[in-house]
């Protein structure tokens, strides 16, 4: 049988009751939601310093090209 291992002691799953198993699958829930919005930030921080590496990249002085003369 399953066990829920909480504050030193251990409970029985299938005897829990309908309320303490409602606010165990609460809980699997949000833990496993909160490691999908987790894995989901170190995409979004991969892909922010990407676009910064290309900013930075855009902002630097071209060196094979030519500068710009006015034309009278």
């Amino acid at each position: 049988m399953a066990k829920l291992n909480l504050n030193g002691k251990s409970y029985d799953l299938d005897s829990l009751s309908e309320p303490a198993k409602a606010q165990l699958a609460s809980i699997q829930f949000i833990d496993a939601e909160t490691q999908r919005l987790n894995a989901q930030l170190k995409v979004f921080e991969t892909a922010r310093q990407l676009h910064l590496d290309a900013l930075i990249k855009a902002l630097e002085p071209a060196q094979s090209m030519p500068t710009a003369q006015s034309v009278h």
